[in-house]
């Protein structure tokens, strides 16, 4: 977007308004909401008394004014009091670990996910259950967009521009989701990074759109895992040549059959961690001379998909169904979690 703090754009149908944000190069493709005056300011009155300076957003390196991250919060259709969850995830974004430059100027087709915890998912109606990496609901959309639009337009990561994903995914559009923490049998993932359990807390990495993992047969946790274990070795996917974190959301069936046998979250890192190996008949000579020059060397003839088990992050979401998912990562990046500081009217 201009540098302006206020741009003057005459009124137009909203047929006008689709061509001039499109000759603009604002859009992601699907209809924006017109961010005037008045819109922006409720907008940034959503975000009252957060105060912490925005850093510079790559590629451009402009330092965002409260009022264009708010334009673009108003464009992806966001309620005031959503803007400080997109505050938060943008602060996520932009933490070095992240690796946002590097995200943005990859071939992969990889997105920001973000992860919402704590009470505010359900003052916001986020959705945490059956379809909550889909449509229908309007926290979890635009959300994850008004992130996608600012990265964007204040950024400037346009796509086939900066932005070089290969194909891109519709994740692009957005990837925000609650967890089911009610029907979770383990501590809310907030709570096990070191939040109290009251904080809301926004998590992102940059990541593929959710792989589904169907396992409709086994009637154990350790049978469970071996199905998760086979699906996540992959030797085509970006965790085994850089290394990187990844994130697998149980289903609350899944998830519940595991607490019965009495998985902790750090067995299942461990077990996963250990079985979740690609053997070397599955690798290329050319790919394991590459994973070996970047330091991801073979161990009993296989090569590990996440460096330690903690990068393996462990997440309950989703309805009912005998489904989980594994949601791998770009691979140089991490998963990092922010406070929400609450809405203004909270």
């Amino acid at each position: 977007m201009p540098d302006a703090e206020v741009l003057d754009i005459p009124d137009m149908d909203p047929d006008a308004w689709a061509d001039y944000v499109e000759q603009q190069g604002w859009t992601d493709g699907l209809p924006l909401v017109p961010p005037t005056e008045a819109a922006v300011a409720r907008m940034v009155e959503g975000a009252r008394g957060d105060n912490e300076p925005v850093p510079p957003i790559t590629p451009r390196l402009m330092t965002p004014t409260i009022r264009s991250l708010a334009a673009n919060a108003v464009m992806a259709g966001c309620r005031p009091e959503y803007f400080p969850v997109v505050l938060a995830a943008l602060r996520g974004v932009l933490v070095a670990d992240y690796n946002l430059h590097g995200t943005l100027a990859t071939t992969h087709s990889c997105a920001p996910m973000v992860m919402i915890n704590g009470p505010l998912r359900k003052t916001l109606n986020v959705n945490c259950g059956s379809n909550c990496f889909g449509q229908g609901w309007r926290a979890n959309a635009a959300i994850g967009r008004a992130l996608q639009l600012i990265l964007n337009n204040v950024g400037g990561a346009k796509p086939a521009v900066m932005d070089r994903l290969t194909f891109g995914s519709p994740a692009k559009y957005t990837f925000c989701f609650g967890e089911n923490e009610e029907e979770s049998p383990f501590a809310p993932y907030h709570v096990r990074q070191g939040f109290a359990a009251d904080e809301s807390v926004a998590t992102v990495i940059s990541s593929e759109p959710n792989h589904n993992l169907n396992d409709h047969g086994s009637t154990s946790g350790i049978d469970l895992l071996t199905t998760f274990a086979g699906g996540i070795a992959s030797p085509a996917a970006n965790n085994i040549s850089a290394k990187g974190p990844f994130f697998i959301v149980f289903g609350p069936e899944h998830a519940a059959t595991l607490a019965r046998d009495n998985w902790t979250v750090e067995a299942i890192q461990q077990f996963l961690f250990d079985k979740a190996r690609v053997p070397l008949s599955e690798v290329s000579a050319e790919n394991r001379y590459r994973y070996e020059t970047g330091g991801n060397f073979p161990e009993n003839g296989a090569f590990k998909v996440a460096p330690t088990p903690e990068d393996i992050h462990v997440a309950v979401a989703g309805g009912p169904g005998k489904h989980s998912a594994w949601i791998p990562s770009f691979g140089g990046t991490a998963a990092i979690s922010v406070r929400i500081k609450p809405p203004a009217a909270a």
